[in-house]
């Protein structure tokens, strides 16, 4: 192959030994096929099993694979960011995720589009072979965000997508540390595209991205890329106001008209709840906005890379 890589297959994997195997023959015979030169970056996101020796092993075997090895579990997003930034194709970066859900074999369509003139190829699911909430809890999320968001994310899309270099290098100088790889790439704008795809059920074991993750995810969507929370708490407090300013008049009236005296207790529990609950939620809105204010002022880098593999060379 040439030296300089035209496309790079980017996938993060953590805890991926059962389907290494299956994943590395499919990107073998993709490659094979191709007539484009083509480097894969693997990174290991600290696995706990032999995921890390399998990447060592292929990248000293074989040239077109470079293993990028963090020094500790980062997380999915942070992953992919390594990755991204450890990447040479020239001309586009094809981002996967290593347990196949999302096929490698569509590059030669989605490079097909990016021709056309398209900086960014993404996917979108028509259909997932995963379990009943988990589809739900997907499709309701990208539609709730979709209608708070002040950028135009598509729906039904995640990380698996085609982006062009010039895309890449404006995602590599996007220092914020919550990510939310999906919102910076169409928060970037150029020409964006959908592809439709089926996507697969895992090729083997259990998905490692838990349900508290999935949430985190979310709240990166939703703080990151919305007015929405600040906004609904200014709403909720005039709500709250003319509520209060309705119960008051009440009061007045049946005291001065109907000679009524409301029960003292029954009226101050209510004022006190109302009013406890809204400023509990305004401060866990707030809390969250100055906890992402404070870890970015911290200024660490996203991720610590332990060890890199290129064309059999350490780094």
């Amino acid at each position: 192959m040439s030296k300089i890589p035209q496309v790079s297959i980017v996938a993060p994997l953590y805890n991926e030994s059962e389907s290494f195997p299956m994943l590395v023959q499919r990107i073998n015979a993709l490659m094979d096929a191709s007539p484009l030169a083509i480097e894969v970056v693997l990174i290991d996101d600290g696995s706990r099993d032999d995921t890390a020796l399998k990447i060592r092993q292929l990248a000293l075997t074989d040239e077109r694979y470079h293993g990028v090895f963090l020094s500790r579990n980062h997380g999915h997003q942070l992953a992919l960011t390594a990755g991204i930034a450890a990447a040479r194709g020239t001309e586009a970066l094809f981002v996967i995720d290593g347990d196949l859900q999302d096929p490698p074999e569509l590059l030669p369509d989605f490079y097909k589009l990016m021709k056309e003139g398209n900086d960014v190829v993404y996917a979108v699911r028509k259909k997932r072979k995963e379990g009943f909430i988990k589809k739900m809890g997907y499709h309701f999320f990208y539609r709730i965000l979709r209608s708070i968001s002040y950028v135009e994310i598509p729906l039904d899309s995640g990380d698996f997508a085609l982006i062009s270099r010039r895309v890449v290098d404006v995602l590599n100088k996007m220092p914020e540390e919550s990510r939310y790889l999906r919102g910076m790439r169409s928060w970037i704008g150029f020409k964006q595209v959908g592809f439709e795809y089926e996507r697969d059920a895992r090729a083997a074991g259990e998905s490692k991205y838990s349900f508290k993750q999935l949430f985190q995810l979310a709240y990166n969507g939703i703080f990151n890329f919305s007015e929405f929370p600040i906004k609904f708490m200014s709403r909720v407090g005039v709500t709250a106001i003319l509520i209060s300013l309705f119960y008051f008049i009440v009061v007045v009236v049946k005291k001065m008209f109907f000679a009524q005296v409301i029960e003292g207790f029954t009226s101050l529990l209510f004022v006190i709840i109302l009013f406890s609950g809204v400023q509990l939620l305004a401060l866990g809105i707030i809390g969250e906005y100055v906890l992402r204010i404070f870890f970015q002022s911290k200024n660490r880098p996203l991720f610590i890379i332990k060890e890199e593999i290129v064309n059999r060379e350490y780094i």
